[in-house]
């Protein structure tokens, strides 16, 4: 892949929280069309990352570029608008607004005619919540929930989407199903960076995986080489035995 534009192009990233320091000189890359899976233990800094990409977390050095320009820093409202959007674990719809009315706050700004025909494609990729729209999200499964959720990322037309472990707590149906519907978007021209608990899941789809470990990357390549090497599957993939 080459020849492919990096959608991401990430280099000696160093980022945390405010004087706190979670990640330490990550290199990092996404190429246009690509599923690409970031995995590791809990506290290794992968949503840390995600968040620091889109400006959530706090940016200390390194290089950001979005298709070959500088993004680091930028504010979100400005990352959206280069057609990048963000998908967070939790908190990541208005429980006390109907699912109709949550998609529509992801187009406030847009005309109606854009913003309906928006809405309906939504609602055509994820048709769980299309006989629904009337139903208030706090009605929602998990699993529902996070198809609002990535729906209402979508209303914003993006390109790249960063999605923060959208399989947690969720029903092993409902993993499945979250994962291929992601995996899909890319029908629709969207790159996709995941980090996921469940490696195997995600990896499964992946083009390419990378490991973190202590704010750190620690391991990348192809996913089904991840998959399929012994030594990253006994401490990464959970098939070591307890």
């Amino acid at each position: 892949m080459s020849d492919m534009t990096r959608v991401l192009d990430v280099k000696g990233l160093n980022g945390g929280y405010g004087a706190v320091q979670i990640l330490y000189d990550i290199d990092l890359y996404v190429e246009e069309g690509e599923f690409v899976t970031i995995i590791g233990p809990n506290g290794c800094g992968k949503s840390t990352f995600i968040k620091t990409i889109f400006g959530i977390a706090t940016h200390y050095s390194g290089s950001v570029l979005h298709n070959e320009r500088e993004v680091s820093g930028w504010r979100t409202d400005q990352l959206v608008n280069r057609g990048i959007a963000y998908v967070p674990q939790v908190d990541n719809v208005f429980p006390s607004l109907t699912i109709y009315e949550n998609l529509q706050m992801g187009g406030n700004s847009l005309s109606t005619l854009i913003l309906n025909s928006r809405i309906e494609r939504a609602l055509n990729m994820f048709p769980d919540l299309k006989e629904r729209v009337h139903d208030l999200a706090a009605s929602l499964s998990g699993g529902e929930r996070q198809m609002l959720a990535i729906s209402r990322a979508l209303i914003s037309n993006p390109k790249f989407l960063l999605l923060d472990e959208p399989t947690a707590a969720l029903s092993p149906l409902y993993q499945q199903q979250i994962i291929e519907r992601i995996d899909s978007l890319r029908e629709e021209g969207i790159t996709v960076l995941i980090v996921e608990q469940n490696a195997r899941l995600s990896l499964a789809r992946s083009d390419r995986g990378y490991i973190f470990a202590g704010g750190k990357v620690v391991h990348s390549g192809d996913a089904k080489h991840i998959l399929t090497d012994p030594e990253i599957g006994e401490y990464f993939l959970g098939s070591k035995s307890e």
